[in-house]
């Protein structure tokens, strides 16, 4: 059966990853037609992919590599000057939960948002490469992490996303970790003592690189340049050898991931996250602003509740209160990449996205008859579905009928992103049609995708009260229809950036362009993420007939 490739066994502990080896068995000859630089190739595939078995236990062969050159070729390729946004294979079908599934199945469907590369060879070299990289997640982690949302389903949980727009290779240090990490367990402490009720903490890291783009290519100083479309696509830099989609990129982000997940392991379980710590979490933001007092008000209250835990004999240095779980998540855009780095679970048999404890699939690419939706169907991460006013009721359930046919709890998140006034008319009609069919799904909001606006001088922004005010619409609309509001999913950074125009911070218009470093969207900063947990924390507080934080605005 030529539908399916295990990509090796690994294990669900830190440390390693363990493949499977046998003897290769003799290549069949190649077809006399192809050249010579697709033979060295795909000999050096083979040679790679040694150990690499099919579900029956058979080698990879040059024939199949060969036939699944040519997948690809049909998979990453569209017609001159035409827009990658369609079709250039057979014509596509609807995924259906019960059809045979493969990780390089998602390229006999419609592909969108692919990257055109030049260079077929370098683009196998570089997908042989990485398939022999250990993953950057395990099973286990995985598996951990679904057990927490299937909790936060049923009300038991709120689901905290935020991390940057995109990341990049130029601006990366640990430093950079540090302070995104820092801001999310900040806003987390807020959200979890304010509104009782644990917070699951993923971050849109070690891997949120690439982007979207409406068009394929773009007008830069008057001269038309592929889009960039991340960095582990292309480069920035407005030059076409810059702006030309390079497969090495993919694992020069792999790289970047495997340091960034060392950072956030360190940081989470070497005693960085100890709870004891909080005062020595705030960041020079936290003293400069109102918000920031508001904060070690809260601070203080939980170094009064451990002052207390240890004088009644609870050991405050334990793991519970020293380490933190924390999970990783980003768009599964590239799917060569997402493929290359799909493993087989030694324990259970079922494949696994190897790139991130989580992924998700966007607005343009969730579609039936799309590959990202194909390749996501597959894999056993948990699976975030981004919807917004365009997606129907039926659409929404076919969906989940093709991601989740066996309904598990903990296995779908359904991002919402609509602007507050849609939201409010639109969203009763996708939760009112779960509820009918029985469907688990966490419902998360995603306040700022469907709020950027463009400025007069030419900045994309966003408004922290436009952003309040989706999330409070969808807080009242759970509220209406008695369900769960579980969380909510924002482009933040550590850093002290003026990007998203008011909130504590006061940025104005005029301000947009003192610390204006995003590669892609507008974040918000680090005063700005404190301010919105704590207008949330609130809502949750009020929900559940708490008394309202000490001197705290008023509720989200």
């Amino acid at each position: 059966d030529d539908r399916s490739l295990r990509f090796g066994s690994f294990t669900t502990g830190y440390g390693s990853s363990e493949r499977k080896s046998e003897r290769t068995k003799p290549a069949p000859t190649i077809c006399s037609s192809m050249t010579l630089g697709r033979k060295i190739v795909l000999a050096l595939l083979l040679q790679g992919a040694q150990g690499f078995t099919g579900p029956t236990g058979s080698s990879l062969s040059l024939a199949r590599l060969s036939k699944r050159s040519t997948a690809r070729t049909r998979a990453t390729t569209a017609p001159k000057g035409g827009s990658t946004d369609t079709d250039a294979g057979p014509v596509p079908t609807k995924a259906t939960p019960d059809a045979p599934w493969s990780p390089d199945s998602w390229r006999t469907k419609k592909i969108m948002q692919m990257p055109k590369y030049p260079d077929e060879a370098a683009l196998l070299a570089a997908e042989a490469e990485l398939r022999k990289c250990a993953p950057l997640v395990f099973a286990g982690e995985v598996r951990g992490l679904q057990e927490k949302l299937a909790k936060a389903t049923v009300g038991q949980g709120f689901l905290l996303m935020g991390g940057d727009c995109a990341e990049s290779f130029a601006e990366f240090n640990t430093d950079k970790v540090r302070d995104s990490f820092r801001v999310i367990l900040q806003m987390a402490l807020i959200l979890t003592f304010g509104g009782s009720v644990p917070v699951i903490k993923v971050g849109r890291m070690a891997g949120q690189f690439a982007k979207p783009r409406s068009e394929d290519t773009e007008m830069v100083n008057g001269v038309e340049l592929p889009s960039y479309r991340g960095d582990n696509v292309n480069r920035d830099e407005a030059t076409l050898e810059a702006r030309t989609p390079n497969p090495q990129l993919m694992v020069e982000a792999y790289n970047q991931c495997s340091q960034t997940l060392n950072i956030l392991r360190a940081f989470s379980s070497g005693g960085y996250a100890d709870i004891s710590r909080l005062h020595a979490w705030n960041l020079d933001f936290v003293e400069r602003t109102d918000e920031g007092s508001k904060y070690r008000q809260l601070a203080s209250k939980v170094d009064e509740a451990l002052r207390f835990m240890k004088a009644i004999g609870v050991d405050v240095s334990s793991s519970t209160f020293s380490s933190t779980d924390f999970y990783t998540a980003h768009e599964a855009l590239l799917l060569p990449y997402e493929e290359a780095l799909t493993r087989v679970d030694s324990l259970t048999g079922k494949h696994y996205a190897c790139s991130a404890h989580m992924i998700w699939i966007g607005e343009r690419t969730r579609q039936l008859d799309c590959a990202h939706l194909e390749f996501c169907r597959g894999v056993n991460n948990p699976i975030g579905v981004k919807v917004s006013d365009k997606c129907e009721p039926d659409e929404l359930l076919e969906l989940l009928s093709v991601v989740n046919p066996s309904n598990v709890p903990g296995r779908v998140v359904i991002i919402v992103r609509m602007g507050a006034e849609k939201l409010r008319g639109h969203l009763p009609k996708l939760i009112r049609a779960t509820q009918r069919e029985g469907k688990h799904v966490l419902w998360i909001s995603d306040p700022v995708h469907g709020n950027t606006v463009k400025t007069e001088s030419g900045y994309k922004t966003r408004d922290f009260e436009a952003i309040r005010a989706e999330l409070r619409a969808f807080f009242d609309v759970h509220d209406e229809l008695g369900t769960h509001a579980g969380g909510f999913h924002v482009e933040m950074t550590g850093d002290d950036v003026t990007e998203c125009l008011g909130g504590i911070a006061d940025i104005t218009e005029e301000d947009l362009g003192k610390m204006y470093t995003t590669h892609c969207d507008p974040r918000l900063n680090g005063a700005q993420s404190i301010e919105l947990a704590f207008l949330v924390a609130q809502r949750l507080r009020r929900k559940l007939g708490l008394a309202p934080l000490e001197e705290a605005p008023e509720a989200a």
